[in-house]
């Protein structure tokens, strides 16, 4: 359990109002102020205790259960820091494509640049380029249960933009911070100790950090940017500019709602693994992105995945007589790697999802 280092002065006069709740539209994704949260927090940090805290807890649970989906404002995350990988970003995606091409990702390593042209099934109108947050990660050589061979992938940099690395790193250290907060909160939400959930990522986390780019599309309504999917980890962390074009199935009616773009605001969304740690108390939405005729669109989400060997099932402290566990334990490195290698060929099966291990 990690020692609290914010400044509790501030930390203080910040819980004496509580956290602002407001919707961008009617029916649209929750949009929650955390600016009662202390601006440190680490794996291992607690958050310090107040109505303010428990209210922002309670409003998160909220979010999670109603939608899968919030925004939040003042997350702390740096200005610059967002601006400098935005940047970035756009410099790395202009160049050509045999530049780009050099950082190709492959069946080897899963990590670097990729297009729609070079992916087995062809469907999502947009460019890519990923990068682990821990350098190197480890993931297991091959889904077979038997197997336990791991393989090392490191992240491919590109000579340009020369800031491109070092806006990477910065921003997927700053966005982590982030990301526990929000877990200390989904922890509290469930009625579970804030740091709960922490203890999963300390160690060989897998998560990463993808950057998209969606060019213009001059026949939108034969395309999407990202066809209708769920996030397999734990917790997205995502970035979006002006251009907008993020939808979420609403959970009500099963509409899709457009995610108006909130500035300096991250839209979260809860993944597979959180839904199975809840025992389905949040569940991990359906979300896609439709293409614009006229304008280019960026985008930044951050995964939270925990490590290769940790085993996803129901949270203990969650089930009871009443409320049986409704999943089967789950390799998560199996899970990802199965997931990665249908990227390159078909496995003769139907894409891996959580509801195979229903119980």
């Amino acid at each position: 359990m990690g020692e609290a280092v914010a400044d509790t002065s501030a930390f203080t006069q910040a819980a004496e109002h509580r956290p602002k709740l407001t919707a961008p539209e009617a029916e649209g994704v929750p949009l929650i102020d955390l600016s009662a949260l202390p601006e440190a927090a680490g794996a291992g940090d607690n958050l310090h205790p107040s109505s303010a805290l428990d209210d922002l807890a309670a409003a998160v649970g909220d979010a999670c259960k109603s939608w899968g989906f919030f925004q939040v404002v003042n997350h702390g995350v740096p200005p610059g820091t967002r601006r400098r990988m935005e940047e970035a970003s756009r410099r790395f995606f202009a160049q050509s494509k045999e530049e780009k091409g050099k950082v190709r990702r492959d069946e080897v390593n899963p990590y670097g640049y990729y297009d729609t042209e070079h992916t087995k099934n062809v469907r999502d109108w947009k460019e890519v380029f990923d990068f682990t947050v821990q350098n190197p990660t480890f993931i297991p050589v091959s889904p077979e249960p038997d197997d336990d061979a791991l393989k090392e992938l490191k992240n491919q940099w590109p000579d340009f933009p020369p800031e491109f690395r070092e806006a990477c790193e910065e921003y997927a250290g700053e966005v982590q911070k982030l990301a526990y907060k929000l877990l200390g909160l989904i922890s509290l939400s469930l009625g579970l100790p804030e740091n709960r959930l922490n203890g999963f990522f300390n160690k060989d986390q897998t998560s990463f950090v993808r950057l998209n780019h969606y060019p213009p599309c001059p026949i939108p309504h034969l395309a999407l940017g990202v066809g209708p999917h769920k996030d397999a980890g734990a917790l997205t962390v995502l970035a979006q500019d002006d251009v907008g074009g993020l939808e979420v199935r609403r959970k009500t009616d099963g509409e899709w709602v457009f995610v108006k773009p909130t500035p300096d605001a991250f839209i979260i969304n809860v993944g597979d693994i959180i839904q199975v740690w809840s025992n389905d108390k949040y569940e991990s939405v359906d979300h896609r992105v439709k293409v614009n005729p006229e304008r280019e669109r960026f985008s930044i989400p951050f995964f939270l995945n925990p490590a290769h060997y940790t085993l996803v099932e129901p949270l203990s402290e969650l089930l009871s007589s009443d409320n049986p566990t409704k999943y089967k334990a789950y390799n998560w490195g199996k899970f990802y790697t199965t997931r990665k290698t249908s990227n390159f060929k078909k496995l003769g099966v139907e894409n891996i999802q959580i509801y195979h291990f229903r119980v």
